[in-house]
């Protein structure tokens, strides 16, 4: 069991050290002035899930969800350990 857990710690590690660098490279929302002036939507914002910003959203998602299924899977296993 030990071998489970030292396994799991990892992929959490690796899951949580991902999620953070796809959070931090991601665009920020905040339109700023632009909205205020009533600039348009690009072309490139119109066609978002094709985009490098989608990418990284789905990866962001993605790890969230590895995150959470590992430290739920890493409780389960210490819980039946003991």
């Amino acid at each position: 069991m030990a071998v489970i857990n030292v396994i799991l710690s990892v992929i959490v590690i690796l899951a949580a050290l991902f999620m953070i660098v796809t959070v931090l490279l991601q665009e920020s929302k905040v339109k700023g002035l632009g909205a205020v002036a009533g600039q348009m939507d690009s072309y490139f914002g119109k066609n978002k899930a094709k985009t490098v910003e989608a990418k990284l959203a789905l990866g962001t998602k993605i790890a969230a969800a590895v995150f959470i299924a590992c430290s739920l899977l890493m409780l389960l296993v210490s819980k039946f350990a003991a």
